[in-house]
C-alpha cells in the first residue's frame, strides 16, 4: 500500500478495530495520485466512516481528503501519521463514485483528486446538519434475482402504488422500437439506445416516461442535459409524469446551500431520479438503472477543467460498470454516437420515414436551383426573396424564428473602399461595431479607435463584413415595422415566447420555445416558420466538427417549428449542395453521421482513434514526450502554435503565450488506455522533479484544429 505522509504522532490511542484509514488526499500532483495510509485515533473510531471528509497532515500542511477504506493493517513498514480531524461523518463519497472517479482519471490521464473535485460539491455544514434523513425503505417484492419482479412492484418507500406502474408509451409509440425500449426498462433489463428524436416539443416527456419505466422496478435514473433551459423542460416533464416530489433537479443557479441539500438527498437515497447539467454526471444515484444524455454533441457537455471528461463518456462508463441502461438522444446525431451503434454497444431508436415526414417542417435551401431561377441573388443575398416570403407567410399564423450564428451588432468590419479587414492598431485583433454610430472597438483588448484609418489605403470609413444578431434584428424591424420584435442571446436569453405573431431573433442555443396558450409550465407549441441565416459562418468554422455542429444547431432550431402539415416552413441560407444542408432538408441526421464517421475512419480521426492533445511551452511539451513510454503504434503530430484559432484570428487565440505549442498523439482505440497511462506517468515524473512549465494534457479533445 502507498506510503503514509508525515511522521507518526506518539501517545495517542488508535482505534481498536480497523485502525488504518486509506485516504484520497486532495492533491492533484500526478506523482502523488494514490491513496495514503493514516492511523485512526480512538476518538474518531465511530465518525471515520468510509466516504467521509477528513483532514490530514501532508508535507507539513493540513489538507483535505476522503476516507476510501478502513483496514486492519498497512503495508507501510514505517510509522503512520494520524488523522487530524474528521470534518463530518457524512459518507459523501460512495464506493461506486470512488471507483468511477479512478476509472475516469485513468481514461483521461488525470488524477483522482481532480475528478473528485468535479464529482463532490463543497460542504455546506448548516445544510448538512439540517437536511432530513430518509425513512427506512420498505422491501420491494422480488423475483428470482435481486431486482423487483416485473413492473408492478412498489417503489421502495413509495406511498402510492400507482406511482410504480410502468407508464403508457405515449410519444414513444411513434418509434419503431419505442415500445420495446420502455418494456425492457420496466422489466429491469439494460437496453442501450442511440435515439434520434422526432422534431417537436415531446422529447422531455419521452425522457420522463423512460425514467418512469425505470422507476417502476425500483431503479434510479440520471439525466444530463446541456443547459438550464433544457433542464427546466425536463424538470416540468418529470413532475407531470412521475408526480411531485419524486425527482430532483441539480442546477447551477440554485445556490450552494440548496444545491448541496438536493445533492445530499440523492446521496442518502431519498430520491432516485436526478436531472441536471454537466456536473450531475457524477451524481450518486442509488440503484442506478438508466443514464440519459440529451444532445450529446453540445460543447457544454465537455468539462473545461482537468481532466476534461465528457459527460457522454462518463455516463457510458457508469452504464457499463453497473449494467445499467443508457439513452443517448438528440435531434441530430454525433459520429461518436454512431460509432457506439456500429460497435454493437447500443442500438438505434429511430422513427420510420413516413413518421419523420409527418412531424418535420418543410425545409428549403435559399441557394437551390429552383430559387436561383426566381431570384438570381438567392445564393449571395443575406435575406433572399424566399426568406422574406417565408417570414411574411409565417407571421400570418404565429411567431417566426430567425437564427443568427453570432451575437452583437456588426462583429467584423472592413475598409469601405478596399474591403481590407479592419484590425486593432494596439494588438492586431479584429474590430467590431457595438451599435449604430459607435466607434469601432477591438474584440480582443477592448480598445476604442474613433480615428481609425485603413492601413492599406487610408480610407476612414468601414463597412460590415459579418453581421450579428443585433443588426439583423434592426434590419428586420425596418422590414416589418408593425410586428413585435424579440431578441434572445447572451445574457438576455428568453425562455419562452407567446404563440402570437412576432419576430424572434436568437443565437444558436438561445432559441425560446413557443408556449401553448393556457398550457402549464414546460408545455411548448411551435414556430410558424424559421430562417437559418449565415450558414457559411457555421460551416466555415476551422474545426473537425464544423459540419456536424452546424447540422446540430440547425436541427435544434428547426425542431421548434410546427410540422409541414400545419404550415411549418424552414429556410436555410446556404448552398443547397452541401451534405449538411441536404441532411437538414431530408431530416436525415443518421446518414450524415454515418458519412462523417466513415470519413474520419479514413483520415484516422476520432472517434475511430484515440488522440491526446499536449499544449504548453515548447520545451515542456518535448520533455513530456521524451519522458513518456508511448505505446508502439503511437503517431506524434506537430508541433503547431498553441491554442484554438477562431474565425476572426489569423493565428493563436488571444491570451495564449506566443511560445506555446500544441502536439497531438494518435493511437488506435485499443491502445487508448496505454496512451493515457503513459502520459500520466510522464506527468508524474515531471511533477516529482518539479520541472518548470505546465503542460495541458487532454485526451479526446472536442476540437483538434
Amino acid at each position: 500500500m502507498a506510503r503514509a505522509a508525515g511522521p507518526a504522532k506518539q501517545g495517542k490511542p488508535v482505534a481498536g478495530t480497523r485502525p488504518v484509514a486509506r485516504v484520497a488526499v486532495d492533491i492533484a500532483l500526478a506523482h502523488l495520485d494514490r491513496p495514503f495510509d493514516y492511523l485512526v485515533p480512538e476518538r474518531f473510531a465511530q465518525d471515520a466512516t468510509v466516504g467521509c471528509r477528513v483532514r490530514v497532515r501532508f508535507a507539513g500542511q493540513l489538507t483535505g481528503g476522503y476516507l476510501l477504506e478502513r483496514a486492519a493493517s498497512s503495508e507501510h513498514p514505517g510509522k503512520l501519521a494520524v488523522l487530524e480531524r474528521v470534518v463530518s461523518p457524512e459518507p459523501v463519497l460512495s464506493p461506486e463514485i470512488a471507483a468511477l472517479a479512478r476509472e475516469v482519471a485513468d481514461r483521461y490521464a488525470g488524477t483522482m483528486a481532480d475528478v473528485l473535485r468535479l464529482a463532490i460539491p463543497p460542504r455546506h455544514a448548516r445544510t448538512e446538519a439540517a437536511a432530513p434523513r430518509p425513512e427506512p425503505e420498505r422491501p420491494a417484492p422480488t423475483g428470482s434475482g435481486d431486482r423487483p419482479a416485473g413492473c408492478g412492484g412498489l417503489l421502495a418507500g413509495s406511498a402510492a402504488p400507482s406511482a410504480a406502474l410502468p407508464p403508457e408509451p405515449g410519444p414513444w409509440a411513434r418509434y419503431a422500437a419505442g415500445r420495446a425500449f420502455l418494456a425492457a426498462l420496466a422489466d429491469g433489463k439494460a437496453p442501450r439506445a442511440v435515439w434520434s428524436a422526432l422534431p417537436g416539443p415531446h422529447w422531455p416527456e419521452e425522457i420522463a416516461r423512460a425514467a418512469a419505466a425505470t422507476a417502476a422496478c425500483g431503479r434510479g435514473t440520471l439525466i444530463v442535459v446541456p443547459d438550464g433551459r433544457d433542464l427546466d423542460q425536463i424538470d416540468a416533464a418529470l413532475g407531470d409524469v412521475l408526480g411531485p416530489g419524486r425527482h430532483v433537479a441539480l442546477a447551477a443557479d440554485l445556490g450552494p446551500a440548496e444545491r448541496y441539500r438536493r445533492w445530499l438527498a440523492v446521496r442518502r437515497g431519498a430520491t432516485k431520479v436526478v436531472a441536471g447539467t454537466r456536473a450531475a454526471m457524477f451524481a450518486p444515484v442509488s440503484d442506478l438503472g438508466l443514464v440519459v444524455i440529451w444532445d450529446d454533441g453540445d460543447d457544454l457537455h465537455a468539462e473545461p477543467r482537468a481532466p476534461y471528461p465528457h459527460a457522454r463518456e462518463v455516463l457510458a462508463l457508469r452504464a457499463h460498470r453497473l449494467g445499467a441502461a443508457a439513452l443517448i438522444g438528440g435531434f441530430a446525431r454525433t459520429a461518436e454516437a454512431t460509432s457506439l451503434v456500429g460497435s454493437g454497444w447500443a442500438v438505434a431508436v429511430t422513427a420510420g420515414r413516413q413518421m419523420v415526414r409527418d412531424r418535420a417542417p418543410q425545409v428549403r435551401a435559399a441557394g437551390a436551383d429552383a430559387e436561383l431561377v426566381r431570384d438570381e441573388a438567392a445564393r449571395s443575398a443575406r435575406l433572399p426573396s424566399l426568406a422574406l416570403r417565408t417570414v411574411r407567410e409565417g407571421l400570418s399564423r404565429g411567431p417566426v424564428l430567425i437564427q443568427v450564428p453570432r451575437r452583437g451588432y456588426i462583429v467584423a468590419v472592413g475598409c469601405e473602399r478596399c474591403r481590407e479587414r479592419a484590425r486593432c492598431r494596439t494588438c492586431g485583433g479584429p474590430l467590431a461595431l457595438e451599435q449604430a454610430g459607435a466607434a469601432v472597438r477591438c474584440r480582443w483588448c477592448g480598445t476604442v479607435d474613433p480615428a481609425w484609418r485603413c492601413a492599406r489605403c487610408g480610407h476612414p470609413r468601414v463597412r460590415a463584413l459579418v453581421t450579428g444578431a443585433g443588426r439583423t434584428a434592426e434590419e428586420l424591424g425596418r422590414a416589418f415595422p408593425a410586428v413585435p420584435l424579440l431578441t434572445s442571446g447572451g445574457a438576455e436569453t428568453i425562455p419562452a415566447v407567446p404563440a402570437t405573431p412576432a419576430l424572434v431573433v436568437a443565437t444558436p442555443g438561445a432559441e425560446p420555445i413557443v408556449a401553448t396558450s393556457g398550457a402549464g409550465p414546460g408545455v411548448a407549441g411551435g414556430y410558424a416558420a424559421a430562417l437559418l441565416l449565415d450558414g457559411w459562418a457555421l460551416l466555415g468554422r476551422p474545426g473537425l466538427r464544423a459540419a456536424e455542429e452546424a447540422l446540430r444547431r440547425w436541427m435544434n432550431a428547426a425542431a421548434l417549428v410546427v410540422p409541414a402539415a400545419a404550415g411549418g416552413a424552414v429556410v436555410i441560407v446556404a448552398d443547397a449542395g452541401i451534405p449538411a444542408v441536404q441532411a437538414l432538408v431530408r431530416w436525415d441526421p443518421v446518414t450524415h453521421s454515418q458519412r462523417e464517421l466513415s470519413e474520419r475512419e479514413q483520415l484516422r480521426f476520432p472517434p475511430s482513434v484515440r488522440m491526446a492533445s499536449l499544449t504548453g511551452p515548447a520545451d515542456a511539451v518535448m520533455a513530456l514526450l521524451d519522458a513518456a513510454s508511448l505505446p508502439e503504434p503511437a503517431e506524434v503530430l506537430g508541433p503547431v502554435p498553441g491554442g484554438h484559432p477562431g474565425p476572426d484570428s489569423p493565428g493563436a487565440a488571444p491570451g495564449m503565450l506566443p511560445e506555446s505549442v500544441r502536439m497531438l498523439v494518435r493511437v488506435p482505440r485499443p491502445a487508448g488506455p496505454a496512451l493515457a497511462r503513459a502520459l500520466h506517468d510522464a506527468q508524474a515524473v515531471r511533477s516529482a522533479r518539479k520541472d518548470p512549465g505546465g503542460v495541458r494534457v487532454q485526451l479526446d479533445p472536442p476540437e483538434l484544429i
